[in-house]
């Protein structure tokens, strides 16, 4: 199996042409899927781009309360 990834701007001429031929040739056709992202604008889906073990990482140590806190006038002599 091959996968293509095409950036496509549907809000351009070329882009709307592009995906208005895509969706009339390769639908219903076996072997050939369209997948969209889920990055839409317009769907309000976000992609995440970051392993969800890091993202939960991250937020639980946001919610910790052992902070370090670093003055930014003298950083290299908090270091």
């Amino acid at each position: 199996m091959t996968t293509f990834t095409i950036k496509i701007n549907k809000r351009t001429k070329a882009g709307k042409a592009f995906m208005a031929m895509s969706e009339t040739f390769f639908k219903g056709v076996e072997g050939i899927e369209i997948i969209e992202n889920v990055s839409d604008k317009k769907s309000g889906k976000k992609e995440i781009p970051y392993n969800p073990e890091f993202v939960t990482m991250v937020l639980e140590s946001a919610k910790s309360k052992n902070r370090t806190t670093v003055n930014s006038k003298n950083l290299w002599q908090s270091i």
